[in-house]
């Protein structure tokens, strides 16, 4: 009895890493997981593999690639690579910081949907509400509060566009396994629902939660990059790939290279990230 006991306690380890191990076959996993990972390091070493600082100007304006300005000058001379590498620093901090707090919140009002009838009522319709309005419609109605433009509108944005997709998901992981034979038999032994919530249901929808975390760190890159340009988010002199991108519309016609670096960058964020969102979804989601 005790060797099976320990066997058993010893495969659940061994069955989690297995599940993992098989979404990490998936080419698009790996390739993904190698995009952010380089991106990441990049922005996080920006300080130290820079070639210049990021808002060091010189007289050479507008200047083209070349061997000292591997992605050419803006307007002010200031090189363009230099203000990629630390505008990744503020897309890994908008994108880190949000969606864990967006994920957070909407799982917990997600649990609290199955406490009451009436609780579950009130949170589905707060939730429809918010998925009412686009990203970008948020972002504007949060800039215009007291908090005003700037990275705390970006965060608050992603948090409040994250919370009904974890918060509906969680809803509906609670109200399918309300009624397994698990959740029953913990509910006849006079478990308390918090606690069937919190120890049942809950590690039951992680897996489908982990996948839209995934998606959700692509989209916290989007929107930053969204309220960056239309003037919503990071404003200059600091760097964000938003508002690089922002600035680079303006001046086309004398530097069509100027948006290449910036670009490139929030593409493969993006893609990334939803290369790991699919990888993860085949490794997890399908049986």
């Amino acid at each position: 009895m005790m060797t099976a006991i320990s066997t058993s306690v010893a495969g659940v380890p061994a069955r989690e890493r297995s599940r993992w191990a098989r979404a990490l076959r998936y080419p698009e996993a790996v390739t993904g997981l190698a995009i952010v990972v380089l991106l990441i390091a990049l922005g996080l070493l920006a300080p130290w593999i820079a070639p210049y600082g990021f808002d060091a100007q010189t007289a050479d304006s507008f200047a083209g690639p070349s061997a000292s300005h591997l992605l050419g000058t803006d307007e002010l001379g200031r090189d363009i690579l230099t203000r990629v590498l630390y505008g990744i620093r503020q897309d890994v901090f908008v994108a880190g910081l949000a969606v864990p707090l967006g994920a957070v919140v909407g799982t917990l009002l997600g649990l609290l949907c199955g406490l009451h009838r009436i609780v579950d009522t009130i949170l589905e319709r707060v939730f429809d509400v918010l998925l009412a309005f686009t990203a970008l419609v948020l972002g504007v109605a949060v800039s215009a509060t007291a908090i005003g433009p700037g990275m705390t509108s970006i965060v608050v944005t992603v948090v409040l566009v994250n919370v009904p997709l974890f918060g509906r998901l969680t809803r509906t992981a609670v109200r399918g396994q309300r009624t397994r034979d698990y959740v029953v038999a913990a509910e006849v032994i006079g478990t308390s629902r918090i606690r069937v919530l919190l120890r049942h249901i809950l590690p039951n929808a992680l897996d489908s939660l982990i996948v839209q975390a995934a998606l959700s760190l692509s989209m916290a890159v989007f929107i930053e990059g969204a309220m960056s340009f239309v003037g919503l988010g990071i404003s200059p002199p600091a760097p964000s790939l938003g508002a690089l991108l922002r600035t680079s519309a303006n001046f086309v016609n004398q530097s069509p290279w100027y948006a290449l670096g910036p670009i490139i960058v929030v593409v493969a964020l993006v893609l990334g990230f939803n290369l790991i969102a699919d990888g993860l979804n085949k490794g997890l989601l399908r049986r």
